[in-house]
């Protein structure tokens, strides 16, 4: 399982893209980020707890400090108790605010951190969104390799030393981008799209079996690398087998999941003298074809359909004309 981001990864990553400061010291930093979701408080600064949801990060935006401030200072540290009387992870105020003093103190006796961001509240949720959802996306490594071919991302799975990395090195070659190479970190993001990136320590190297490692950006310069692709298609190399038999016409169209998402998947068997890198430019092709709505193999088949249909009904016409 992954470990859970804590509010100190927060500080560290995103403290100076979102402006964060801490009004509480080292107080409750080590505490997890339970969720990737972030809220105000709303109605549990008025009293009414019934639906509140304690764990995940509160933001006290204008109306939440101007409320707090309306209030009798007996009022307003009953207010603030009943909000920390939950296990809060953070609270995050917006706009540079001055913080009630209540909610200091009793802040530091829960060990509940206290955060101050100079943004306001809207564009802070709009700059947070993004490291929550890539620290709580899903995710999984898998021993292949990932190009980007024509924009799309190809992903090419096989046996070891079938061939995967010649084939992404030919496609280098020819002007297309390596993204990862012998083990792509794969991650979710939202219901159907993954990303895929490579590992922080071989990211742009290859191994290629006779030569060793090689640096593709200081070959091949920096338009060959990218960071991240989405993965759109997956290419299972296979070794060629001949009592197989292999889709010959795209009709049947493979899928794979990966992560509970459904991936179209192609199947290319290899022997000897087969041109790897085309057809693997060829299958980006075709996917953006279908992409943008035309699909051969169903077009042609449909064509033909039609054609046999009209033809058969020439032979009932002449079959049926006795002049």
């Amino acid at each position: 399982m992954t470990q859970k981001p804590r509010i100190k990864d927060l500080l560290a990553r995103k403290g100076s893209p979102l402006q964060l400061e801490t009004l509480t010291g080292d107080a409750g930093l080590e505490r997890e980020i339970p969720s990737a979701e972030a809220s105000s408080p709303g109605l549990v600064l008025a009293g009414y707890t019934a639906r509140f949801v304690g764990d995940r990060l509160h933001i006290l935006g204008e109306t939440e400090i101007s409320y707090l401030a309306s209030l009798e200072p007996a009022a307003r540290r009953r207010s603030l108790a009943s909000f920390l009387a939950f296990d809060l992870p953070c609270v995050i105020i917006t706009k540079s605010q001055d913080a009630p003093g209540e909610l200091l103190e009793l802040a530091r006796v829960k060990n509940v951190p206290v955060i101050r961001t100079s943004l306001k509240t809207a564009e802070f949720y709009r700059r947070l969104k993004p490291f929550l959802d890539d620290a709580f996306a899903p995710a999984t490594s898998i021993h292949g390799s990932l190009a980007d071919v024509y924009g799309v991302g190809l992903l090419f799975l096989g046996r070891s030393g079938i061939g995967k990395s010649e084939c992404v090195l030919d496609l280098v070659e020819r002007g297309h981008r390596l993204v990862a190479d012998d083990m792509v970190q794969v991650t979710r993001r939202g219901v159907d799209i993954l990303m895929g990136r490579g590992h922080e320590m071989a990211r742009h190297h290859m191994e290629i079996r006779g030569i060793g490692l090689i640096d593709i950006r200081a070959l091949f310069g920096i338009r060959s690398v990218r960071q991240q692709k989405r993965i759109e298609v997956v290419v299972q190399l296979e070794d060629w087998d001949a009592s197989r038999e292999y889709d010959r016409t795209g009709l049947d169209l493979q899928q794979t999941k990966i992560l509970d998402v459904d991936l179209p998947m192609v199947t290319v068997p290899l022997n000897p003298g087969k041109n790897l890198t085309v057809i693997c430019e060829v299958v980006a092709m075709a996917h953006l074809l279908r992409y943008s709505g035309v699909d051969v193999a169903k077009n042609f088949n449909e064509g033909l359909i039609r054609r046999m249909r009209e033809q058969a009904e020439i032979r009932t016409y002449l079959e049926e004309d006795y002049e």
